[in-house]
């Protein structure tokens, strides 16, 4: 058939029903193979989508919906911070038990390859989750269709959903604790990776004027260890009666534990160390890192529970089962 304007009209694709029914293409897939993982309402909503657009799966398509295996697309943007590789790991330990295959992406933090990458896995896989910098309507151009896992940010869409971190108490008990061991000149080295300062060092401006101590001494650090020492040397330089500092993340503060020993600061008489993510290897320094900790562990697994849920028609979880709260985990560093 041709149409008015000379050219062949668009082919109906599995894409558009799923859009039409609000679903992923994997329910599309399921509802038209009679598949039973998803509930009666769902997939009488998929086949009259189907109908009224006229979809018809050519043979091609016919071979990929009878095909049982999920895969989602994970999508990091620093596998080198073990922070990541912890959440990704938990992730895909999540996705084994129910048998999926996991493609994970490494983004290097440049939104650039964000979208790139968000391009190329887009027809390749059943749903995405991850960590994104880009805006709701890039991600909505690049996911139509598929069910979207946010980590570590607030979305605004119905589309998406999210895993929230809530670290306000962990790092509110971070500080008194330092107010306590009578710290009143405490530190803080943020992220450099955005002009705008994080969440954290929010967290932390709240924390600090509860326990009515400045909060006005905070430097940029790179997101490593060696950023994290030459921060505190910079830190050190501008307020050289600082006692104790809070970091951003856990690499930032193994790197302010060993620049503080190669100054001779002794940890934490001298000065005391708290880090932000809870990560294995903190233990396994000397001091035992301080640390605000989160579950990585349940982030990954959260992440998947949603998309398993998304995919099958399922009641999604709501913004208050989707967080992960930070707690104070006392190490020798403070």
């Amino acid at each position: 058939m041709v149409s008015s304007s000379g050219t062949e009209p668009r082919k109906i694709t599995i894409n558009d029903v799923a859009r039409s029914a609000g679903v992923s293409r994997q329910t599309v897939s399921r509802a038209l193979n009679d598949k039973d993982e998803i509930d009666g309402s769902t997939k009488q909503r998929v086949l009259d989508a189907a109908r009224e657009l006229g979809y018809r799966p050519s043979r091609f398509a016919r071979g990929l919906v009878r095909q049982d295996t999920t895969t989602i697309g994970l999508v990091i943007p620093d596998l080198l911070n073990p922070f990541f590789t912890e959440v990704a790991a938990s992730a895909l330990e999540a996705a084994r038990a129910l048998g999926w295959h996991v493609v994970v992406y490494d983004t290097a933090d440049r939104p650039e390859e964000e979208l790139g990458t968000l391009q190329v896995i887009a027809s390749q896989v059943d749903a995405v989750v991850g960590y994104f910098s880009c805006s709701e309507d890039e991600l909505e151009l690049f996911t139509r269709g598929l069910p979207v896992v946010l980590i570590g940010r607030e979305h605004h869409s119905a589309r998406f959903s999210s895993i929230r971190i809530d670290g306000e108490e962990g790092v509110h008990a971070a500080v008194a604790h330092l107010v306590a061991a009578g710290h009143e000149r405490i530190g803080m080295l943020d992220h450099d990776r955005r002009a705008e300062p994080s969440i954290r060092r929010e967290w932390f401006t709240t924390a600090a004027a509860a326990c009515g101590i400045d909060a006005g001494m905070v430097v940029g650090a790179g997101q490593s260890a060696d950023g994290g020492g030459a921060a505190l040397r910079t830190l050190l330089a501008a307020h050289p009666d600082v006692t104790a500092v809070f970091t951003f993340n856990d690499i930032i503060a193994i790197g302010v534990l060993r620049e503080a020993r190669r100054l001779g600061r002794s940890v934490p008489r001298d000065l005391a160390v708290i880090g932000f993510d809870g990560l294995q290897f903190g233990t396994l320094v000397e001091p035992p890192l301080t640390s605000v900790a989160l579950d990585t562990r349940k982030l990954g697994a959260l992440a998947i529970d949603q998309v398993a849920r998304l995919l099958t028609g399922a009641n999604p979880l709501g913004p208050d089962d989707l967080v992960v709260r930070a707690e104070l985990r006392s190490g020798g560093s403070a």
